[in-house]
């Protein structure tokens, strides 16, 4: 990425001075200037009323991949913690810095988060590159977009993750854009060529009907959005330390173009904590009628678990959206998944085929669910299912 400033536009008006978050520009003879300090991170171009400021994408035969190293995660956090996503991406990006024999960093932006760095470290960060200001306390588009371009324009990694969360999608397609990079989203599988030393990913294309793998050549770094609940954690390591990289960032809340009036929770997904939960029984077509999903919620409480539905249920109007697993659902990954009468599109498999343990319940031997389950019966889910529940129900009462 290339930035530059048009000198016969430039006015000397000052507006990209108050929105640069590294303080890199000065007017002097009535036009703007940028110092060294300047990450190119693009901020004062959006500021710029002139058009004066101008941004442009490095071709990909000007990209040299050898200037950049190491696998950058980029945190989200809720309520002073890290997200879970974040904790799964630490996993996956050690395994995928072992085969590039390279290290871990996390890019922590935030208002008082410091205190997040003991639990980065021992989730597998070797370094934090740590951004703090009360600017920050809330996520919103144009300051993160601004602080983490200038951050990843300055450290170069080589590989950046991102959580496939709203957040993510909506931040790591604009740091993507504004510095050239290629981006997959959605990504179900991250691996390392071990020829090549490139990125791989995988997710599922043409509505999930096949699982398409990417590989970006060119463009650095190589960037991925991956769904919540796919990747695992590790173990966390015990007396790990992370080196800390303080970024001093001078932001103006008067120049950020949105504003956090209120925050509220979204009281709907609270009933339904599907990625939290350790057992999810879900109801499919299979069901054959709204009404019976009161008996798959009944195997689930004798279970103590969630009850979870499949996109055809959710789309027929059975059962509201926030049950869903699957590609366009919740992605979940607990111990025991259950599920009843679902046949197991590829869409559906993208969403739970990483639990734990799979139990099927269909009435045709020949559905594909029974090619990722542990344990499968074939027979009517309307005597298998009621049986469970009485057998669970005398064995740990009601």
């Amino acid at each position: 990425m290339a930035i530059y400033i048009d000198v016969d536009k430039c006015t000397g008006c000052k507006l990209c001075i108050n929105s640069c978050p590294y303080g890199a520009i000065v007017v002097e003879e009535g036009k703007a200037r940028f110092t060294d300090d300047c990450t190119g991170c693009g901020a004062c171009a959006s500021a710029c009323k002139f058009d004066a400021i101008v941004l442009e994408v490095t071709k990909k035969e000007d990209v040299d991949p050898s200037a950049y190293h190491g696998v950058w995660v980029i945190a989200e956090t809720h309520d002073g913690k890290l997200a879970d996503v974040s904790l799964e991406l630490l996993g996956q990006a050690r395994v995928l810095a072992q085969d590039l024999g390279t290290d871990v960093s996390l890019a922590l932006v935030g208002n008082e988060v410091s205190g997040l760095v003991p639990q980065a470290a021992a989730s597998g960060a070797d370094r934090v590159y740590l951004v703090e200001h009360e600017v920050l306390s809330h996520y919103r588009t144009g300051p993160f977009t601004d602080v983490l371009t200038g951050v990843l324009n300055t450290y170069k990694p080589e590989i950046v993750l991102i959580g496939a969360t709203p957040m993510g999608r909506d931040l790591a397609s604009r740091i993507a854009a504004r510095i050239g990079a290629g981006l997959t989203a959605d990504c179900t599988g991250l691996d390392i060529d071990p020829d090549e030393k490139l990125l791989l990913q995988t997710r599922p294309a043409f509505g999930g009907n096949i699982m398409a793998t990417i590989v970006c050549r060119y463009a650095r770094p190589q960037m991925s959005t991956v769904r919540p609940r796919v990747m695992r954690k590790i173990e966390p390591r015990q007396d790990a330390k992370a080196q800390v990289v303080r970024v001093d960032v001078n932001l103006n809340e008067k120049s950020v173009l949105t504003k956090i009036v209120e925050v509220v929770k979204d009281q709907a997904g609270e009933q339904v904590n599907l990625q939290d939960a350790e057992i999810i029984v879900s109801g499919g077509r299979g069901i054959k009628k709204p009404e019976n999903f009161a008996l798959i919620k009944q195997l689930a409480e004798a279970l103590g678990g969630a009850l979870g539905a499949s996109r055809a249920t959710v789309d027929a109007g059975w059962i509201p959206a926030y049950h869903q697993v699957g590609q366009t659902g919740k992605t979940v990954q607990p111990k025991l998944y259950v599920a009843c009468g679902i046949s197991g599109a590829v869409q559906h498999l993208a969403g739970m085929s990483s639990s734990d343990c799979i139990v099927a319940i269909n009435s045709d031997p020949d559905a594909p669910i029974f090619n990722v389950a542990h344990y499968g019966i074939v027979g009517d889910l309307f005597e298998v299912v009621p049986e469970l529940i009485k057998q669970l129900q005398q064995e740990f009462g009601d």
